[in-house]
């Protein structure tokens, strides 16, 4: 066993003990305690646990490694992510916490005065929240397969049963408690590195000042310049400077925030606490809490994204030692290449490493590849080997097309001259900058295994809050709430369990096949929530006109106008080769992206729902006057004249 792996055990092996010993001393013996930990928990505490269940794998793992190959355009998640906060924290927070329910579809029930809006709101939540714990299981499956050295299916697995534990059996108050445990270890993991990355790039100990420094390797350049010149010169388009249309960004960034302010796992966060003033504590609390990792997450992914082609190109492009040997690549390479996350190869034969953007000549190639993959499959079962050899012909004429652009195109003709045939780093998976950072930057074993803790406790901690939001709404709203209104604490604590599990059988099984990175998965969650619940929510505080049939209309014309073009775009219920078009610009509506579609949606559930309330009767004035009552602070008088 290696000094790496020990650590990895110990660090590791040790937060899940602190978990679980976590999770069965705060074990809910109540319904109270199952759904919002008794409604005990006070504003830093809930600020500290909310951050630790919002900032999921997403947040940890991927983002840094989106915003690692996007970068500029990549700030719609930083800004999304953190203004949508704000809204919550101004627009539904306190005024949820008011009203007093314990889960979302329970506001809306009593709101829209109506059991079928309550189970089209479990509805949505269900899809939003399986949705997100994909990019979950992904997280975990990443990390486990590195760090544990076992296979991305088995790390799934081991991730499945410990959320079960601790989800299952502490309830909200189990995880609640954990997820504080968990916030501590995912930031030190995510921090630590960090500064010993900055100091050795840029000699500033502080990532965020380190961004914006001057090297440390005497050149005098700044570290951003240094990373635009560095992928510039490789083909690669600059890292500092928009790329995509400010039409998609925009978008991206209202999904994110209007998909924050309406992720039901979040909203209950709002529940655990005694006042609505703590209430309001506790969106700024968290705030605070996210910030220490969102503003070092740029600073993450651009040293990352530096680390990364510096590794492979050692020296001036094109000259003969100015790529890594193949046989010389460091052992980080080789431990990554056995999880599939990244991959190289050889094509022209020299037995060194071409890192550089050949302009769509890799894709067709590996296309290629697939294709003749599949026929070969195909020809072993004695399958539909006609129409496998179809698209193995496409595949060819598309490659052959790519090479001829490729040895012509001004852009990649150097490369061609050089004796390059292609990007010979066939993948590297967006998921795993954050994870492998460190080992890039020969940082110390045990800076490593901290990382992979922290990884595992941002995916856990929010895998967990999903569970519990999908088996609250099982369990309370549609058993309890419409179902079986008599059934007993005894039996709805059990249906809450039994809902977790095959939420987590689910979500384990889905996770293997994502639709995308950590971090995209994460993304079409959120425009499912900016979609369906956040303008439910927001109708339901702030007009008292909105009744019955507008928000059942609403929710279902956003969700439902937005799942169709995410299944579009990325096939039906996620299962590949079910797409309907290319996911590419050119084919998206007005240039929006999958991921960035939910404010469309929401768009079309606030018309739609305002035009069926326009031609339906009104809600009851009982209904009315609790809309005023949940906005108005409680012992406010009328206005008295001087």
């Amino acid at each position: 066993m290696t000094e790496l792996q020990i650590w990895t055990y110990v660090l590791v092996g040790a937060s899940f003990i602190l978990y679980f010993a976590i999770a069965w001393w705060a074990r809910a013996g109540s319904t109270s305690d199952f759904y919002v930990a008794g409604g005990g928990i006070g504003p830093i505490q809930n600020g500290m646990a909310t951050a630790a269940d919002w900032m999921s794998a997403a947040s940890f793992i991927s983002m840094a490694g989106i915003i690692a190959f996007k970068g500029y355009d990549a700030s719609a998640y930083l800004m999304g992510w953190t203004g949508g906060y704000v809204l919550m924290a101004m627009l539904l927070a306190p005024y949820l916490r008011k009203f007093g329910k314990f889960t979302v579809p329970e506001f809306v029930g009593d709101r829209y005065y109506s059991k079928t809006a309550r189970v089209v709101a479990v509805a949505c939540l269900i899809v939003i929240s399986l949705t997100y714990v994909i990019g979950q299981m992904k997280g975990v499956g990443v990390t486990f397969s590195r760090f544990l050295g076992v296979s991305m299916e088995m790390g799934l697995v081991v991730g499945m049963i410990i959320v079960f534990f601790y989800a299952a059996f502490g309830g909200m108050k189990g995880i609640t408690y954990t997820q504080i445990a968990q916030y501590v270890v995912l930031i030190l993991a995510y921090t630590v590195p960090a500064v010993f990355i900055s100091f050795n790039l840029t000699g500033n100990p502080i990532p965020q000042l380190g961004l914006g420094s001057t090297m440390a390797d005497g050149s005098g350049m700044y570290m951003l310049d240094k990373l635009d010149q560095v992928v510039t010169d490789l083909g690669f388009k600059a890292y500092s400077i928009q790329n995509d249309t400010t039409i998609n960004i925009f978008m991206l960034t209202m999904t994110l925030m209007i998909g924050t302010a309406g992720l039901p796992h979040v909203i209950i966060r709002f529940f655990t606490v005694a006042t609505v003033k703590d209430a309001r504590s506790s969106a700024g609390w968290a705030l605070v809490f996210i910030a220490l990792l969102y503003t070092t997450a740029p600073a993450v992914g651009a040293m990352a994204r530096l680390n990364l082609m510096q590794t492979v190109q050692t020296g001036e492009v094109g000259s003969a030692d100015g790529n890594l040997a193949f046989d010389a690549r460091p052992k980080w390479m080789a431990n990554w290449e056995k999880t599939g996350l990244i991959s190289f190869q050889d094509k022209n034969g020299d037995g060194k490493i071409q890192y550089y953007n050949d302009g769509g000549l890799s894709k067709a190639q590996a296309d290629l590849g697939a294709a003749e993959k599949a026929l070969k499959e195909a020809q072993d079962k004695a399958g539909n080997t006609t129409a496998a050899q179809a698209e193995v012909d496409k595949a060819k004429t598309a490659a052959d097309a790519a090479m001829t652009k490729y040895m012509s195109d001004e852009k990649t003709k150097k490369f061609a001259d050089f004796g390059w045939k292609g990007n010979e780093v066939t993948k590297v998976d967006n998921d795993i900058m954050v994870l492998a950072n460190p080992e890039i930057a020969k940082l110390p074993n045990w800076v490593i295994a901290l990382v992979a803790a922290g990884g595992i406790a941002a995916a856990l901690s929010t895998a967990a809050g999903l569970l519990l939001a999908i088996a609250s709404s099982v369990s309370h709203d549609l058993l309890k709430g419409i179902m079986m209104p008599n059934i007993s604490e005894k039996n709805e604590l059990m249906a809450s369990r039994v809902a977790i599990t095959v939420a987590i059988i689910l979500a384990g099984y889905m996770g293997m096949n994502p639709p995308g990175f950590a971090a995209e998965v994460v993304a079409l969650a959120f425009g499912l929530a900016a979609s369906s619940i956040f303008p439910v929510l927001m109708m339901g505080i702030f007009s008292k006109r909105m009744n019955t049939q507008g928000a059942i209309a609403g929710m279902l014309a956003g969700i439902g106008l937005t799942l169709l073009y995410i299944f579009w775009f990325k096939g039906w219920f996620f299962i590949k080769g079910t797409e309907m078009a290319p996911n590419k610009p050119e084919n998206w509506f007005l240039g929006i992206s999958p991921e960035a579609f939910g404010t469309v949606g929401a768009m079309a559930n606030f018309a739609v729902a305002f035009i069926v309330a326009k031609f339906t009767p009104e809600p009851p004035e009982h209904i009315q006057h609790l809309v005023e009552d949940v906005r108005i602070p409680r012992g406010a008088g009328g206005a008295i004249a001087h």
